[in-house]
């Protein structure tokens, strides 16, 4: 476990649908408001919009929410001390960065050292995306890589991880 004296960073991972959101959500809550909800998802389709719109509406007041389907890293440096956190999600967020064409190597270690080092109470949700068959093709077959990877870096650097099955945390790290 990282040596922190001013945060901690709490890694939780599932599959689509396995209440990994919701249960962040109610760590983060167990604290002190205010929290604030860093969202990476963007709204392209409807489906996508329902979804973010479940999510809204599943929070209650004492959220400040900030968009960040890209400068992830420029919004977490922009948080204030102490402040309590959840990053949802990971995967829409290399989706993003993956669909822009931009280097995810070094976005992806800008991101891993500012986790690396949280100011307050840091909730961050990815999804395990390597549970699954072998993707058909090559653009599918890149992300799972690139997000196992990323799941990979952002486990060694967290005080706790936490993999979410049917609902229910098992806690991993």
């Amino acid at each position: 476990m990282p040596d922190r004296a001013s945060g901690t960073l709490t890694f939780i991972l599932g599959g689509a649908r396995s209440g990994k959101s919701a249960h962040a959500e109610t760590l983060v809550t167990a604290g002190p408001p205010p929290w604030t909800y860093i969202a990476t998802a963007e709204a392209y389709d409807d489906e996508m919009r329902e979804r973010i719109a479940l999510h809204r509406g599943r929070r209650s007041e004492g959220w400040m929410t900030i968009d960040a389907p890209l400068d992830l890293a420029g919004a977490i440096e922009a948080l204030p001390d102490g402040q309590a956190v959840l990053i949802d999600c990971l995967t829409l967020w290399l989706t993003n960065h993956m669909l822009a064409e931009h280097n995810l190597d070094a976005e992806c270690r800008r991101l891993t050292d500012l986790l690396s080092r949280p100011r307050g109470s840091w909730f961050v949700v990815s999804n395990e995306v390597g549970l699954g068959i072998v993707p058909d093709n090559a653009l599918a077959r890149r992300f799972r890589d690139a997000g196992g990877r990323l799941n990979q870096q952002v486990a060694a650097v967290a005080d706790t991880v936490l993999l979410m099955v049917a609902g229910l945390p098992l806690k991993v790290k």
